[in-house]
């Protein structure tokens, strides 16, 4: 039984989470460099059990990829030629950087706190899980 591990790959940053190992609770792992996220997720599936990796799709209002996803491929190709053997979902990450900024409020974190755009991706990798084990969930109660 492997995690579920999500993305939210931007240009400079990718947010990651992962789930516990029964896929019950989507937890903020890190930031990374979008360059160096293979390698981090090299070292992780070495020490991980990964049945799935989420990557979040920006999308556009009209539905159509946005200009964000020229950022998202060349790491999804990369990671599907060193591991062909893990699936990947997309998930539409349209609004989750202003939910992890309204979290952010929420929680009480502190203005200078706010601004580290590398927590703001944390969370946003987060919701993009968490989003994803919910619509699992949705399903399974149809």
């Amino acid at each position: 039984m492997g995690r579920i591990v999500a993305l939210d790959v931007g240009r400079k940053r990718t947010g990651v989470a992962a789930t516990d190992p029964l896929k019950i609770i989507a937890n903020s792992l890190t930031t990374i460099p979008t360059g160096k996220i293979i390698d981090f997720l090299t070292d992780y599936l070495a020490n991980n059990s990964v049945e799935l990796l989420v990557v979040g799709m920006p999308r556009q209002m009209n539905n159509e990829p946005s200009e964000a996803v020229k950022y998202i491929e060349p790491v999804i190709n990369r990671f599907k030629k060193l591991y062909p053997d893990i699936p990947i979902e997309y998930v539409d990450e349209r609004f989750t950087s202003k939910i992890a900024f309204q979290t952010m409020l929420d929680g009480g974190v502190k203005k200078m706190d706010r601004r580290d755009k590398a927590m703001v991706d944390t969370i946003s990798a987060t919701i993009i899980l968490q989003s994803y084990l919910e619509s699992k969930d949705f399903d399974k109660q149809k």
